[in-house]
């Protein structure tokens, strides 16, 4: 790939980033986009195109942490491009896109996006052990009931042969289903 040069008089595009356990996402909201070039290295990302009334857009960011190019991609839609970043180290979460402890103006955190995913699988687990819990708890109430009874529900179940008088009395495939007070009454 050739190599992207900031155009002179160019302005950075608004975009919008959010965190998950292997992927981070940057969308660049630029409407009707033309010319795009996107560049992802593993420790910083260049995009350049052309808007709408053909004024040069170009941003530059160098990431918290590595990336990986190879398993990362862009797409250009109608109003935004949008970026899949592949994490270097899975499962790490990046507090913030930047390497830098300043944020740039144009880079907003997408909250419409956003999940607290570390705390997901905390609560998760915590859900799971609750469930271990409960489980162990019902081994040590004794033993299971005795369902030596069950073999008396074969006495209560009509004939095949009686019911399906009773679905379709015509024999011509429509008829009316026989209900459960049907069944006990006889």
């Amino acid at each position: 790939m050739p190599r992207i040069v900031r155009p002179e008089n160019s302005h950075p595009a608004k975009a919008l980033w959010f965190d998950r356990s292997k992927f981070v996402f940057v969308n660049f909201m630029v409407e009707d986009s033309k010319d795009v070039q996107v560049d992802i290295q593993e420790d910083k990302l260049i995009f350049s195109c052309k808007s709408a009334d053909d004024s040069d857009i170009y941003n530059e960011i160098h990431f918290f942490d590595k990336v990986q190019p190879k398993d990362s991609r862009e797409r250009r839609y109608d109003r935004t491009i949008n970026v899949l970043l592949r994490k270097m180290k899975e499962n790490v979460a990046w507090p913030r896109m930047t390497k830098d402890t300043g944020k740039p103006i144009w880079l907003s955190v997408d909250f419409d996006n956003w999940r607290d995913w570390e705390q997901e699988e905390e609560e998760g687990m915590a859900e799971y052990e609750k469930y271990l819990d409960m489980l162990q708890g019902m081994s040590k109430k004794g033993p299971p009931p005795k369902m030596d009874d069950l073999d008396d529900l074969d006495d209560w179940r009509p004939n095949a042969e009686t019911t399906e008088e009773k679905r379709n009395p015509s024999g011509t495939g429509i008829g009316h289903w026989i209900t459960f007070k049907e069944i006990f009454t006889e």
